[in-house]
């Protein structure tokens, strides 16, 4: 059978159509809350002064209730002369249309927050609760957890900052607890000439263990890092520019590393879930009287099976003579260094915010901001959520789309 080919008739014409453009809204001014957090030990701040000073400018309040910051060594004075204005009234704080604060969302947030408010902080998967988060829908809450916070380059900058502090945090905090005055070997952490250098093993080769391994190194420690990745393996390697000894897990290897070595830290966790236990109480109990395990998976279960949950005021517990150290949020032990980085990506983010018109604005502009938000208006948008409570998903791509 033959084809017919289309005929065109001279009486047709072809006009290109008007290009239809995306015209971004009105910039609007945001006002900003900021409360007192009331987790246990939760030092940090969302924006520091500076910060603050730099939204005030841009025509934006920023409303803050009293001593919020005083875990981070900033004084209401400070935050006053930026440009806030400090109250003392918890509810004020709350019936801003944005809050921005540095603990999740809890069920004593619930009686303050207002229908259709948008929530910028951490989620912290591992102790969400179902109740919780079908209140928040039910308020058409929009939220943002800030380690999910992606930048252009597909990076995590508020997540990627807290790891650099929590590695290199790691290094000193060993380097205090091998001191005889706190109950350790008696071992200073680093190189002297015609002494053995500490060895420290690092299981865990993600931004934490990068940065432990890069202090340890600068220490003059003898470093051994073992992952369940060798491609992480490779990208530590490359990003200290030098060779250091490194091994898949492989528990024979890993029990004989532990059992010379002064140093542990546990750094290795998955996605989501629990984080995997690689070393046992029985490799545990052969490791050097003295020697101390810092077990940063801490908040995801730890990865050695003798951690416990500790806190920075009692942060050590001894096993089988070894020292453990378990605080879950190093990162709030240095809350002013710590609360600065924050700041350093939530303050150009919120300028964006009010310049480009609201948060639905920026999500439509800017697609790899869609991976932080867990709720939007109230509809639940992170699948992990969904699966672990049998709650209801809806894609945050497809509600975008249906805006255009």
């Amino acid at each position: 059978m033959s084809s017919i080919k289309p005929q065109i008739h001279s009486a047709f014409s072809f006009e290109t159509q008007e290009e239809v453009l995306d015209i971004p809204q009105k910039s609007k001014p945001l006002l900003i809350g900021i409360p007192k957090e009331m987790a246990f030990q939760e030092n940090r701040i969302g924006l520091i002064p500076e910060a603050v000073s730099v939204l005030v400018a841009n025509g934006h309040e920023v409303l803050m209730q009293s001593n919020a910051a005083e875990g981070s060594r900033y004084s209401d004075n400070d935050y006053s002369e930026a440009g806030a204005q400090i109250v003392v009234d918890k509810e004020a704080v709350y019936k801003c249309p944005i809050l921005v604060k540095t603990a999740p969302p809890v069920e004593a947030d619930l009686p303050y927050l207002q229908m259709h408010q948008t929530i910028i902080s951490p989620l912290h998967l591992t102790a969400v609760k179902k109740e919780l988060m079908e209140q928040l829908m039910a308020k058409k809450i929009t939220a943002l957890a800030l380690e999910n916070i992606k930048d252009e380059n597909q990076n995590y900058p508020i997540l990627r900052s807290m790891g650099e502090i929590t590695g290199s945090a790691v290094m000193l905090i060993a380097g205090q607890y091998l001191s005889n005055f706190n109950q350790g070997k008696g071992i200073l952490l680093g190189g002297v000439s015609g002494v053995p250098p500490t060895k420290v093993v690092i299981i865990g080769a993600d931004i934490i263990g990068e940065f432990a391994t890069r202090n340890a190194l600068a220490l003059g420690a003898s470093v051994k890092v073992f992952d369940n990745n060798v491609s992480r393996l490779q990208r530590l390697q490359n990003n200290l520019g030098q060779r250091v000894w490194t091994s898949v897990l492989e528990p024979k290897i890993l029990a004989k590393q532990l059992k010379t070595c002064e140093v542990a830290v546990g750094a290795l966790r998955n996605d989501f879930g629990r984080a995997p236990i690689v070393v046992t109480e029985e490799m545990v109990a052969a490791m050097r009287p003295g020697s101390i395990i810092i077990d940063v998976a801490i908040d995801r279960g730890g990865c050695f099976e003798t951690s416990e949950l500790t806190n920075h005021e009692n942060p050590i517990i001894i096993k089988h003579n070894v020292l453990h150290y378990g605080v879950p949020n190093i990162p709030s032990g240095f809350a002013r260094t710590a609360s600065q980085a924050i700041s350093n990506v939530l303050m150009p983010l919120l300028v964006q915010v009010g310049d480009q018109g609201g948060l639905a604005e920026i999500i439509w502009q800017q697609a790899h901001l869609r991976e932080g938000i867990y709720l939007y208006k109230g509809a639940l948008t992170d699948l992990y959520i969904s699966a672990k409570f049998g709650l209801k998903f809806t894609d945050l791509n497809l509600i975008i789309a249906s805006r255009s």
